[in-house]
């Protein structure tokens, strides 16, 4: 992965090294009452270097709603600058967290990018919907940059905090990963079938309909993993292409019996429209689907 970058918080100073980097996460803010002072400094140092800057905040108990306007009242931030919430504290619940992130999207939704930090452990043990808003950013240390060892999509990975926090991020260099959070980036950019889904481990849970109160056949991109780069977002696009060739074809076919009709006036349009559509309906189309027991 080319895509590298580093988090910073109080603990660094003003000015670092931006040598090989292409974005810079600083901290925020956490609960509703610390703000890092270095912050305005670490962001324009970044800025000024050309690289992509993000901000985080750590999520302490209490409400969500309250420290959502916190954090995006004092974040320095400007449209396209990513906005994450860093999950690490046992107290705060998997609801807690989604209420966070449903907060902040309602407030900067339009001009953000909004996703989730947290470890492996809290995403697999503690987490209990797949909600990451836009992005998972997931921290994994002794392990390869850009190999988490998760079975959902991710973003961004952390893989080391020595001698500072590392990370790598799943875009083909600094421009793409620009765009995703400038929200100018669009799936179909990326050329992704089923087999790069499949690589990624992309996956939603058996749970995730009954949780979430969904029909059959329906699902919700950005709650289901709050990723793109995903199963949902690979099937919501395609049953969108699909459903409108669809009603073109149907239109199709009508103006085409109603031509023959035209032409012919013992040809009945209604009974032509059917036998065409019956035609159609008999093809067998077999859809080669990865088997993933888990899915």
């Amino acid at each position: 992965m080319a895509v590298r970058g580093i988090d910073v918080s109080s603990y660094q100073p003003s000015t670092y090294s931006t040598r090989g980097l292409d974005f810079v996460f600083v901290k925020a803010t956490e609960g509703t009452t610390y703000t890092n002072p270095r912050m305005r400094a670490q962001a324009a140092h970044a800025r000024r270097n050309g690289l992509v800057v993000g901000f985080y905040h750590f999520l302490r108990p209490g409400s969500m709603a309250a420290q959502a306007r916190y954090f995006v009242q004092r974040a320095s931030s400007v449209p396209g600058d990513p906005l994450w919430a860093d999950w690490e504290d046992p107290r705060v619940s998997c609801d807690d967290k989604d209420r966070f992130l449903a907060e902040v999207r309602r407030l900067r939704g339009d001009t953000h990018r909004v996703g989730l930090y947290c470890n492996t452990a809290f995403w697999t043990g503690r987490d209990n919907c797949s909600t990451a808003g836009d992005a998972l950013w997931i921290a994994h240390y002794g392990v390869g940059p850009g190999n988490p060892g998760i079975r959902a999509a991710w973003l961004f990975h952390q893989y080391t905090d020595r001698p500072l926090d590392t990370n790598t991020a799943r875009f083909a260099d600094r421009a793409a990963l620009r765009a995703w959070a400038s929200g100018t980036h669009h799936q179909e950019d990326d050329e992704m079938n089923l087999d790069d889904a499949v690589k990624l481990g992309a996956w939603i849970p058996k749970t995730f309909p009954k949780q979430q109160g969904l029909q059959d056949g329906e699902i919700s991109v950005r709650t289901a993993l709050g990723s793109g780069y995903a199963y949902a977002h690979i099937a919501a696009d395609n049953s969108k292409r699909i459903l409108a060739k669809l009603d073109a074809q149907g239109a199709a076919i009508t103006e085409l019996a109603k031509a023959l009709a035209a032409r012919d006036t013992a040809v009945d349009v209604d009974e032509l429209v059917d036998r065409i559509e019956a035609a159609i309906e008999s093809i067998t189309v077999r859809l080669d689907v990865p088997n993933r027991d888990d899915t």
